[in-house]
């Protein structure tokens, strides 16, 4: 990558003004939620963007310093923060980048490629004793938080856990056909949107994102997995059981990147048979419309650890150790077929013109 495209200075304070300052890394398809939310904060302002690609930049040029290369943007800005949004396979030299110069940073889901690159940048987080945080924006869905407090007082009578992550990967992606290749994405559904309905689960359960002790198994692991790809590679739809450690809960993740619509669903079953449902996209109308509260929740979290000492792991390595549970599982998972296929029977008819992409 080459350098800056625009002058370090021309709009510097405006950051200080509003509070903490920030860079976007990454101008993609998930960009404009954060650029949006920093616009409506009055605790962070942004101070700078970063992309590889010049046209991307284009209609920043003149209100921010512009970069297309991270490194310079590093060295060249104070900054309070950094906000990654570059593909899945960056987030680990772009996110190691910024920790190791001090700065802390928000990285969209997933939080690396693998559990390995993961434990690095945490490691460098904490030799740098600076913020890592993994974005997970569906724990910040107004419906989910509902959810969450009503369930607060009676997890232990919580028998299951329903997570239903239904969309049309083409629709959300739009130029960022990185999704659709999988050795940039990590893989396909279960990669890229496994990391968010697995945090709905662990959410749900309160599940620690640690273990108890080191060389303890994880309260919340993979049982079963059934995984479908397409002619290219890619795993279009997916079913996964999971199982708390120890007890009789039961969770099941149901991801289908071919689905005509969006569904976004949890559905919680507790021991007395009483049920209680969060629909994600309920009360928003419009594509993606859901996500614009979601990313607004994400950066005042982000405002408040980038000012703060750092925190224990969030939950980011967690997220990718049952993707990859999920992965290995399924490579002695038997033929897929309609008993291990995401539930539809069940769904209203598909709300095209209502959908609301999720990443």
């Amino acid at each position: 990558m080459e350098g800056q495209t625009q002058e370090r200075g021309q709009t510097q304070g405006r950051g200080q003004s509003q509070g903490l300052s920030f860079a976007v890394v990454g101008l993609g398809v998930i960009s404009k939620f954060y650029l949006a939310a920093l616009e409506r904060s009055p605790a962070a302002g942004l101070v700078a963007v970063c992309d590889r690609d010049p046209a991307a930049l284009a209609p920043w040029q003149g209100r921010v310093p512009c970069y297309t290369d991270h490194r310079e943007l590093l060295a060249q800005e104070r900054l309070d923060g950094v906000i990654v949004t570059v593909p899945n396979d960056a987030h680990a030299a772009v996110c190691g980048d910024a920790l190791r110069a001090g700065v802390p940073v928000c990285v969209e889901k997933p939080l690396a490629l693998t559990s390995a690159e993961a434990a690095g940048l945490t490691a460098a987080a904490e030799a740098a004793r600076v913020p890592l945080f993994t974005a997970f924006h569906r724990r910040y869905n107004a419906r989910v938080r509902q959810l969450a407090r009503q369930l607060e007082p009676c997890r232990d009578e919580i028998a299951s856990v329903v997570v239903r992550y239904f969309e049309q990967i083409e629709e959300h992606a739009g130029d960022d056909s990185w999704y659709l290749d999988p050795a940039r994405c990590g893989g396909g559904c279960v990669a890229d949107n496994g990391p968010n309905a697995f945090d709905l689960v662990r959410l749900l359960l309160g599940d620690p994102a640690e273990p108890a002790s080191p060389g303890a198994p994880a309260r919340l692991a993979v049982s079963s997995a059934t995984i479908d790809y397409d002619d290219a590679g890619v795993d279009r739809r997916a079913v996964v059981e999971l199982s708390a450690a120890g007890e009789r809960t039961r969770a099941r993740v149901e991801l289908d990147w071919s689905y005509p619509g969006e569904v976004k669903d949890v559905t919680v079953t507790l021991t007395d048979g009483t049920v209680r449902h969060a629909d994600m996209l309920a009360g928003h109308h419009g594509f993606k419309a859901s996500l614009w509260h979601e990313y607004e929740a994400i950066l005042a979290d982000f405002v408040t650890r980038a000012g703060s000492p750092l925190r224990e792991d969030d939950g980011g390595r967690a997220a990718l150790r049952l993707v990859e549970a999920a992965y290995r599982a399924s490579e002695h998972a038997p033929e897929s077929g309609s008993d291990h296929a995401p539930d539809h029977a069940s769904l209203p008819a598909a709300r095209a013109g209502e959908a609301v992409g999720v990443r």
